[in-house]
């Protein structure tokens, strides 16, 4: 098997190959291809005769796939790109289905290391989030725009923070002293109305950690974003098809889980996993991001759509 990317490790990278089964010839979307490490592993199974067509709404990303990819087999097809076009974009080709979705919806490590882009809090950086760097709004315009009671419910709805009432409260008294405007900034009012010091050790994760995640997945409309993918999955796969979707919450989960079930019921798959896949205990020791990964992956019978 091909060795990921240097200083990228995918998640679950031999159940991926194993249960979407990609084969020489076929039409693959990577939806997130990121840095390349699963494209990396599809395009090999594909072979010179495969198409892989790699979506990513980070141009940074998209540009780090574009050489780790170059000497690849076969045809690869960058898209910067949301994967909610996924039909969209499959249309302008005159693509009527493909034999492979993989959809990994974690933060890279890439853009949780970058300071400037404002994902995490671990370096002061700005209070962006945005992976798609064309989008309007970033973190910032959220947590000084919103008001006290949207922005609670936006921060319990995204990662069900049960302090997220005494969390909007806090950020809104401390924006009307001065905008917030950067993360290392953020993360301290969060910590002062959680009461637990930044470097606390009741609990296994940092207090801003969920506030965070929340600002995050509405900045880029992650979970819409998911729905539309979702939908349009069925009517983009080949029959016998699979389409596969890595998560990191139980939000994100729920959805690819109910959504799978839906389509069984209906008829229009089967499911491969019927519980989700999870890392075997030496990867979670190699690769701490995969200790929360989730692979649920379905398969595209012929029943026609509704």
């Amino acid at each position: 098997m091909i060795e990921p990317p240097t200083g990228h490790t995918p998640v679950l990278p031999h159940e991926v190959v194993k249960l979407l089964a990609p084969q020489p010839g076929d039409v693959v979307v990577d939806a997130t291809v990121g840095a390349g490490g699963h494209a990396a592993l599809l395009a090999q199974a594909i072979g010179p005769t495969g198409v892989l067509h790699a979506l990513d709404a980070d141009g940074a990303a998209l540009e780090l796939a574009r050489t780790r990819l170059e000497d690849v087999a076969g045809s690869v097809v960058l898209h910067q790109a949301n994967f909610r076009d996924l039909r969209a974009i499959l249309d302008e080709r005159d693509i009527s289905g493909v034999d492979v979705i993989l959809a990994d919806l974690g933060v890279s490590s890439m853009q949780l290391g970058d300071p400037q882009r404002g994902f995490s809090f671990s370096s002061d950086g700005p209070l962006d989030m945005r992976m798609d760097s064309r989008l309007e709004a970033g973190a910032a315009e959220l947590v000084n725009r919103m008001g006290e009671g949207d922005l609670a419910d936006l921060i319990y709805e995204y990662s069900q923070e049960r302090l997220s009432r005494r969390i909007a409260k806090r950020i809104c008294a401390a924006r009307r002293e001065g905008r917030i405007t950067t993360t290392s900034r953020l993360a301290e009012i969060v910590c002062r109305a959680t009461g637990a010091p930044p470097h606390s050790r009741r609990s296994k994760i940092h207090p801003a950690t969920r506030t965070f995640q929340a600002l995050r997945m509405a900045v880029n409309d992650e979970l819409p974003a998911l729905k539309e993918l979702l939908e349009q999955a069925p009517g983009c796969l080949k029959t016998g098809g699979r389409i596969g979707i890595i998560s990191f919450h139980s939000l994100e989960d729920r959805m690819v889980k109910w959504d799978f079930r839906r389509c069984k019921d209906e008829g229009t798959y089967d499911l491969v996993t019927r519980r989700p896949v999870v890392a075997e205990a030496e990867e979670r020791r190699e690769n701490p991001r995969s200790r929360s990964a989730k692979l649920r992956v379905a398969r595209r019978t012929g029943h026609a759509l509704g």
